[in-house]
């Protein structure tokens, strides 16, 4: 693999960051969103760090497969994997171009590139028989059947608010774009890649072929830090650092974890399953992956606004070896 000479980081944004609130979803807001994650970004790299940057897509997607759901009388369902492909595209033009007038504005020349990236998956996967990852629109119980029935979907109720389709979501196994992304790095340029985890792509006799799933952001973030041998796997969150007993009178912030307490308190419940967790393993994965040059990167966990400052090692949660 590839060496750099500046440190490396992959920096992982939620899908969730772009949109504020349910007054907010149109594109231009979401526009608005990016421009102030380019502006920390932009920080990052003008403090000498070279970035890749990944993306989550969860709610864009949904946007699609409900538009997809109101035209089908008109034009043909998008598939998953096609609209997680839309999704890196517009995603990655926004960031694209937020990023590049930024370093623009900074007097900082790099090229930003886009690269739409497929994620190989097993088409073994247990995941494939029983698909748990709820996406789109939400629905009645009759609705719901009713599209059971006619499409074969498989569907949940979510937690109150309606029954939503399940699609699977296998381990991302390898980055197929990943030297393309090595090269890109080499020649200067911040890449945007991995969006929404990657398109999930399994090999089959007539080579990739996509597959109706969605893989975890941060797991391919993780996977794709690893196969960079990059020095850093970054997650914004909502929260400047991790906390125990989180909103408790016993809340404490956290600015350190090793892989042992950062496992132990996995086993406590003390990050939630469906909020910090996810994150944090992510993050063991990372860097307890020991690469060829002997080394493991570390993980940090910060709010947006907070990363300079967390990289100067003020605020946030570093996770290490």
């Amino acid at each position: 693999m590839t060496t750099h000479k500046k440190p490396l980081a992959v920096v992982a944004v939620g899908g969730n960051a772009l949109i504020r609130d349910e007054q907010h979803l149109s594109i231009p807001h979401q526009y608005e969103a990016v421009i102030e994650s380019a502006h920390n970004i932009a920080e990052m790299i003008e403090a000498g760090w070279n970035v890749v940057l990944t993306h989550g897509n969860g709610p864009q997607v949904g946007f699609i497969l409900r538009r997809s759901e109101i035209a089908a009388q008109e034009v043909a369902p998008v598939p998953l994997d096609y609209a997680v492909g839309d999704t890196q595209g517009a995603i990655g033009y926004m960031f694209q171009k937020a990023l590049s007038n930024e370093l623009h504005k900074r007097g900082i020349d790099r090229r930003v590139v886009a690269i739409v990236t497929q994620t190989l998956v097993s088409a073994d996967d247990q995941a494939f028989s029983h698909p748990t990852k709820p996406v789109g629109a939400f629905f009645d119980e009759a609705t719901a059947k009713k599209r059971q029935k006619e499409l074969g979907w498989t569907l949940m109720e979510d937690a109150g608010r309606g029954w939503r389709r399940t699609v699977p979501s296998p381990e991302p196994l390898e980055i197929v774009e990943r030297d393309v992304i090595a090269s890109l790095l080499d020649q200067g340029c911040v890449v945007i890649a991995c969006g929404g985890g990657g398109i999930p792509v399994i090999r089959s006799e007539r080579g990739l072929a996509g597959v109706e799933a969605v893989i975890d952001k941060d797991l391919a973030s993780a996977l794709l830090a690893q196969q960079l041998e990059a020095d850093l796997l970054l997650i914004p969150t909502g929260v400047e650092q991790v906390a125990v007993n989180f909103g408790t009178p016993e809340q404490r912030w956290l600015d350190t974890l090793s892989v042992a307490e950062a496992k132990k308190l996995i086993e406590q419940g003390q990050f939630g399953a469906g909020s910090m967790q996810p994150k944090v393993e992510a993050i063991l994965r990372f860097v307890t992956h020991t690469g060829p040059n002997g080394r493991a990167g570390e993980g940090l966990i910060t709010s947006p606004a907070a990363i300079r400052r967390a990289l100067e090692r003020k605020t946030g949660t570093w996770i290490t070896p």
